[in-house]
């Protein structure tokens, strides 16, 4: 597996995550989990654009790294 590929799916894993603790959120009634979860998923978010933005770079500076466009 490639560093692009690996970039990629920890992107999605990250996405897939944030979306598990939103839904958590909107699930539990507890007001102090609910804040839990909530801040959770934001600050994963967070992560998730700043993980991005270096796939972005690094995609730019190293055009083999480009996941979609190798596999088309």
């Amino acid at each position: 597996m490639t560093i692009g590929e690996k970039m990629h799916q920890t992107l999605a894993t990250l996405e897939g995550v944030t979306a598990n603790l939103k839904s958590f959120a909107l699930d539990t009634q507890d007001k102090n989990a609910k804040k839990m979860f909530s801040d959770y998923a934001n600050q994963l978010e967070n992560i998730t654009r700043g993980l991005r933005g270096r796939v972005n770079y690094v995609e730019q500076q190293e055009p083999q790294y480009k996941v979609y466009e190798q596999q088309t």
